[in-house]
């Protein structure tokens, strides 16, 4: 295929991939047809088997599409030599932005990919974990440098960042002008500082962490 034809054809295909994700995000997979999503490109059913053969292989596509680009970002963070405090800003910058610029097909992926068929799930299954991992580093790198404290469990706090940049996703998805940059701004300001204030009061014989560290300490008087 010549390169022009070849070009056009991948924009054509892309238009096909957002009309599915469309499609997919409004009435959900069971919901939708390959019908659907022809009418949403503006094309004839018939027409839509030029890029997808079947609807299963339209969503795998389009999940495939809604992850793909945000896990090679998490490649690039999780390699460069910025403090962990930037990794992790950087990292739910990505996230959230994703959700605004691949917003349905993100949802897509998030909600829909079960339906897949086991072997296109193992591949999916594999990039998530892929990222997962990835920020697992980044934590673990940040207890090396003492940037957090030792007793943190690296997996829990990754699941923990991608559980509320999903939920805060949602959100991205359902209303378009929402502040992007201020739901940035507050989840990265709550994973790096907690809820309590970063202050020590004393009582009697103990001392309180407010910041979330409770160490009882004996007086030896």
């Amino acid at each position: 295929m010549p390169e022009t034809e070849n070009n056009k054809y991948q924009h054509q295909r892309l238009q096909a991939i957002r009309s599915a994700a469309a499609v997919f995000a409004e009435k959900g997979f069971h919901g939708s047809s390959t019908k659907d999503i022809a009418e949403r490109m503006g094309i004839k059913q018939g027409s839509l088997y030029y890029y997808f053969k079947s609807k299963e292989e339209a969503l795998g596509e389009v999940c495939l599409f809604g992850i793909t680009d945000y896990v090679d970002r998490m490649n690039g963070i999780a390699a460069s030599d910025q403090p962990f405090e930037a990794k992790l800003m950087a990292t739910i910058t990505s996230h959230l932005s994703s959700y605004r610029e691949k917003n349905e097909a993100l949802k897509v992926y998030n909600d829909e990919r079960l339906y897949l068929p086991e072997a296109k799930r193992i591949t999916l299954k594999s990039l998530g974990s892929g990222y997962r991992q990835l920020l697992e580093k980044i934590f673990e790198e940040g207890v090396q440098s003492g940037a957090l404290r030792d007793s943190i469990d690296c997996h829990f706090a990754a699941q923990a960042v991608i559980g509320i940049c999903n939920a805060w996703g949602d959100v991205i998805v359902r209303d378009p002008d929402v502040d992007l940059f201020d739901i940035i701004q507050k989840c990265t300001d709550l994973l790096l500082n907690g809820f309590c204030e970063r202050r020590k009061i004393q009582r009697t014989d103990d001392e309180i962490d407010v910041a979330g560290n409770l160490n009882y300490q004996k007086n030896q008087n």
